[in-house]
């Protein structure tokens, strides 16, 4: 296939210069379904963004568009700030009796803004809210959003110089093996807190991602995960999961956190939670921590009741019976294999190649020459496959099927990786 990159004028000439994605993916699209787009032109192509992990059920899902469908043609609320409405009721149902319940997992549920960086505004204001301190800790190459206080708590140094004023009461802490296993867990950390002159502030909170993506698909040992959980408790510091692109199945459970066993205190959800695509955030919280006064955080979109129909019709749909969770895992053992097949042809005799982590169907391959991975994304699209990049050189390629994806469609997507490191070597 050979594409023609099109006219686009009055993105150009009109759009800022802020835009991002599209200069990777320069086509004109009009048509989604499932794991393919399709452009004005007539080209399709098979995703493996997935919309950033807001698509984990595929573009346009049939289930999921007939419910929304059904609610708009009856005159459902479409807006509704944070009005008790039956779109919401049915929304907060399934969710405990799916997602919660079955889990021992006892959070109150709140509705920030509808994008993940304002669930992360919200979870930090909480946090400091509850214990009186200022500091939070987060994680080398973490990312939390793009407003202020989630840019705080922030690794990336490009996004961060964007704010434009000093990012204050965030300090960064070594990830999982950030020092390749030659230094134990928690060490500096933990000196640090005990430590009268370490010149630490009494943190708060802690906010990790389990997985950290856009940081480069590093993947959190559970045991790592376990001693951070234990460490909180001993030095009375709440523990925020950001579960934004990880949770909704990502990794295989509902939650990424599951396969650690621990119980954060404070839980950030967007991106997939709608099902659909729809702007829609969730901020979960033990009931202890739910010291806020009434309208205290609030903002005009957080009852996005279209969302609340896709999101209830999601979990009804895919999260009732645990074959989600299954087939996740089985799709990312495929991709692991086809990773594995990749890197040895890569590797040339007594030579180093390219490497690749992950987990359930988030996975990256990096590359030690960091021009590769921008270099294997665009021949991708040249061949119609959608990928991005990562890690904060972009040395990854990061792979973000939808979960609904075809075992077909996995392999023709991994064929076409599988192309594209050899045409670029």
């Amino acid at each position: 296939m050979t594409i023609t990159p099109p006219a686009l004028s009055v993105f150009e000439t009109l759009e800022s210069e802020v835009r991002s994605y599209c200069r990777g993916w320069p086509a004109v699209f009009d048509r989604a379904q499932g794991s393919r787009l399709t452009d004005e032109d007539g080209h399709t192509y098979l995703d493996f963004f997935a919309g950033a992990g807001s698509l984990n059920y595929g573009h346009n899902n049939p289930v999921l568009k007939r419910a929304l469908i059904d609610y708009i043609e009856r005159d459902g609320i479409t807006h509704g700030l944070d009005m008790a409405t039956t779109a919401k009721r049915a929304f907060l149902e399934s969710f405990e009796n799916i997602v919660l319940r079955p889990r021992d997992l006892p959070y109150k549920v709140m509705f920030p803004g509808p994008t993940g960086t304002n669930a992360v505004e919200a979870a930090l204001k909480l946090a400091r809210k509850v214990k009186g301190r200022e500091s939070v800790v987060s994680f080398t190459n973490a990312f939390h959003g793009m407003s202020l206080g989630s840019l705080a708590v922030t690794g990336n140094a490009f996004k961060r110089a964007g704010a434009g004023i000093p990012l204050v009461h965030g300090t960064p802490m070594p990830f999982d093996n950030y020092f390749d296993g030659q230094v134990p867990d928690f060490l500096w950390f933990e000196r640090l807190l005990e430590d009268q002159g370490s010149g630490l502030n009494k943190p708060a909170a802690v906010i990790v991602e389990t997985v950290q993506g856009e940081g480069g698909i590093n993947v959190a040992r559970p045991e790592w995960l376990r001693a951070l959980r234990s460490l909180c408790e001993r030095q009375d510091m709440l523990l925020i999961v950001d579960d934004i692109q990880m949770g909704c199945g990502r990794t295989g459970g509902f939650f990424s956190f599951e396969e650690a066993g621990i119980t954060p205190d404070i839980v950030t959800l967007s991106k997939s939670i709608s099902g659909y695509g729809l702007p829609m955030s969730l901020c979960l919280f033990k009931p202890e921590l739910d010291l806020w006064e009434p309208g205290e955080h609030n903002g005009t979109f957080r009852g996005n009741n279209p969302a609340f129909v896709t999101a209830a019709a999601a979990l009804d749909t895919y999260w009732a019976d645990g074959q989600m969770e299954k087939q996740t895992l089985a799709r990312g053992e495929q991709v692991e294999q086809a990773l594995l097949a990749i890197v040895a042809e890569a590797t040339e005799p007594g030579g180093t190649g390219p490497s690749f982590r992950g987990r359930g169907l988030v996975w990256g391959l990096e590359f030690a020459d960091k021009s590769r991975a921008p270099a294997v994304c665009a021949r991708a699209f040249e061949l119609g496959l959608l990928l991005e990049t990562s890690g904060p050189e972009s040395e990854v390629v990061k792979l973000l099927p939808a979960l609904t994806v075809t075992s077909e469609e996995l392999d023709e997507g991994l064929r076409i990786l599988a192309r594209s490191v050899r045409e670029t070597a």
